[in-house]
């Protein structure tokens, strides 16, 4: 969750604050830059820090926040988030239950057993791992959490909130790219920005978290006309739509900040939505896959936990 300003950190990435001038990253008389690394991994790890503090702070007053984790199925990718779920709540200090449920779960006993995390007070976060199987309908199994316990803001009231303010649990991934980017030092107010794609979990909240920052948005997916030409014009650009390299390198503008959502696999290594050697020629920022926002996802979810249980004090 996004609470209040976002407070610049002491890391090293601070020392290389950028302020963009008008003219900087523009068409007349800007010279090729090789762009610094947005890091995800060093930004992520000040604010899993940030919120052990917080943890340690609720334990001293007898409260033992508590994240209930439920994975229907046995897919491997899930397993995996899942687990790594699971360590980074246990080197800040939060508890952990996890519910694994046979694929062939029905959606009625699924929604049962969120009904009865729902009503356990000790349980201050519910996180169901998606995707989920085919029978099952997610929006009416996101539903079923409270949106007091739902740590990774999906639920309509929490992306209602986001749109009309005041947020209350922001959706992991656009949060933890706002943070990475507000911690390094990037002004968006007045910058044209571009989303490609254009999902409830990260397109959608992410232009709104932008807008609320002051930049102008545009929001691309499948059906947008001449992509090339619009990311041509973005002083930022988000990525987020799971297809590998979709976002060409020569389409960068010269000085834009690049944030790469996209997680994809091609022949045994993970890659971007973004050309990332060709775009890193031409953009002053960009983040890495993997390394840049992948573990500010995390380090989110983390914070909204500690949101959650703070809240139900």
């Amino acid at each position: 969750m996004v609470q209040g300003p976002l407070q610049l950190s002491q890391a090293e990435v601070r020392r290389e604050r950028i302020e963009w001038r008008q003219g900087v990253g523009g068409r007349e008389g800007c010279e090729r830059v090789t762009a610094r690394i947005l890091d995800g991994r060093a930004v992520g790890r000040e604010v899993l820090a940030e919120v052990a503090e917080r943890v340690r702070a609720l334990r001293a007053r007898g409260v033992a926040p508590r994240l209930a984790v439920v994975l229907v199925g046995d897919d491997p990718a899930s397993a995996v988030y899942v687990r790594n779920k699971g360590r980074r709540a246990a080197e800040v200090g939060i508890d952990t239950v996890d519910l694994r449920l046979p694929a062939e779960t029905t959606e009625a006993d699924l929604l049962g057993r969120i009904g009865e995390l729902a009503g356990d007070p000790s349980v201050h976060g519910i996180l169901v791992q998606l995707p989920l199987p085919a029978h099952v309908d997610p929006q009416r199994v996101l539903r079923a959490i409270p949106p007091e316990k739902d740590v990774d803001g999906f639920h309509p009231q929490n992306m209602g909130q986001l749109v009309l303010g005041p947020p209350a649990l922001v959706p992991c991934t656009p949060a933890g790219c706002m943070i990475l980017l507000d911690r390094t030092g990037i002004d968006l107010a007045g910058k044209r920005a571009v989303v490609v794609g254009r999902s409830n979990i990260v397109g959608k909240p992410m232009a709104h978290l932008l807008l609320a920052a002051d930049a102008t948005v545009t929001i691309a997916h499948s059906r947008t006309r001449d992509l090339p030409s619009l990311v041509r014009e973005a002083d930022v650009v988000v990525a987020a739509v799971g297809r590998p390299g979709l976002v060409k390198g020569a389409w960068i503008r010269e000085g834009a900040v690049v944030v790469d959502v996209g997680i994809n696999r091609v022949d045994g290594k993970l890659v971007g939505d973004v050309e990332f050697a060709a775009a890193a020629e031409r953009a002053a920022w960009i983040t890495p896959v993997p390394g840049g926002v992948g573990p500010m996802t995390i380090a989110c979810l983390m914070r909204n936990v500690a949101a959650a249980a703070e809240a139900a004090v």
